[in-house]
């Protein structure tokens, strides 16, 4: 099986309930017919379900089994008066020290389905959402720190992709989890350290495989002086420090991450180098185009960006998304909230 198929199965073994808030989207409508269709998780759709179904008609064309796929789904809408009660009351426990009023709460819930469907996630009723595909980052990241919230052993929220690259021999069977590449912009030594861990462990839950952490430069082991260096030495300390049974090694030089024989040229004796599978970039300049170079050049497939370090898994779609891109993060999403 591809990679993608793979995590399809390993959510099928263990379903989970993924909300997916933007049903105005016809990309929406269609990934959750694929999703339940497929079978590998069950489907929260935030809105009326006459109006849903509706809706969902306008892609007939595309001869899929619409309004029975659609009918295995859960629908749960703003305005039934039980639920926005209780999740007014949750809102406002959440947010009351900020001076939100019982108003604003039900209003926020009833007009922003961000907010309604992390609000779902918040109380239980779904073990994730994913959305993006017409709202942005920084409005999906909003609701889902402001009502999900950071995870209790996580410093910061941060972001990977799952990057499958076909014919290569790097990695795990060419594929790697590369971060931080969509959310943190510059961060600190400490701060890398914690993306380090947080993306080893987003690793190991999705490939079953040991995480190898090279913490990339432009220099390997000292063949470089600058202060940019200095920074990535120091947060490969510190995440050896926080977790002492966590293989990781730093600073490397790309080549040296990954190419055996350039790692024990460079890096001898590293238990990291040579054998990477988690590629932690120094900033989000050089994630964010590392990521899209491998994507274009090595014609790969780039899964996310994922976010980790939350309470619950919420993820962000790119509003350039194609249907099968929100079926592919409700996968990951599924098996992140295992």
């Amino acid at each position: 099986m591809g990679f993608i198929d793979t995590i399809k199965a390993q959510a099928r073994a263990n379903k989970k309930k993924i909300v997916l808030p933007e049903v105005s989207d016809l990309r929406t409508i269609e990934a959750a017919v694929k999703v339940l269709s497929e079978g590998f998780a069950d489907i929260v759709l935030v809105g009326q379900k006459d109006e849903i179904l509706t809706q969902a008609k306008n892609l007939s064309q595309a001869h899929l089994p619409l309004i029975e796929a659609l009918n295995n789904a859960t629908f749960l809408n703003a305005k039934d008066g039980a639920l926005l009660d209780e999740l007014t009351a949750l809102l406002v426990k959440l947010r009351a020290h900020k001076g939100m009023t019982e108003s604003q709460a039900r209003e926020l819930l009833i007009n922003d389905s961000l907010y309604f469907g992390a609000a779902l996630v918040k109380s239980g009723r779904a073990d994730g959402m994913v959305a993006g595909a017409i709202h942005a980052t920084a409005d999906v990241l909003r609701a889902a720190l402001q009502i999900v919230g950071t995870a209790a052993d996580s410093k910061l929220v941060s972001s990977f992709f799952v990057m499958d690259i076909p014919h290569c021999d790097y990695g795990v069977n060419g594929t790697f989890v590369f971060s931080d590449c969509g959310l943190c912009q510059n961060p600190t030594a400490e701060e890398l350290a914690h993306i380090a861990i947080s993306s080893a462990k987003s690793f190991e839950s999705v490939m079953h495989n040991e995480a190898m952490v090279a913490m990339l430069s432009h220099s390997t082991y000292g063949s470089a002086k600058h202060p940019d260096v200095d920074k990535v030495v120091e947060a490969t300390k510190i995440a050896k420090s926080l977790a002492p049974t966590l293989k990781i090694d730093g600073e490397l030089q790309l080549d040296a991450a990954i190419v055996p024989s350039v790692g024990e040229s460079k890096a001898k004796g590293s238990s990291v180098a040579g054998k990477a599978n988690v590629l932690v970039f120094p900033d989000l300049d050089a994630g964010n185009i590392g990521y899209k170079l491998v994507q274009r050049f090595a014609r790969a497939e780039a899964y996310g960006p994922i976010t980790q370090g939350m309470a619950a898994p919420i993820n962000d779609l790119s509003r350039g998304c194609s249907a099968d891109d929100i079926v592919g993060v409700v996968a990951l999403t599924a098996l992140q909230a295992k």
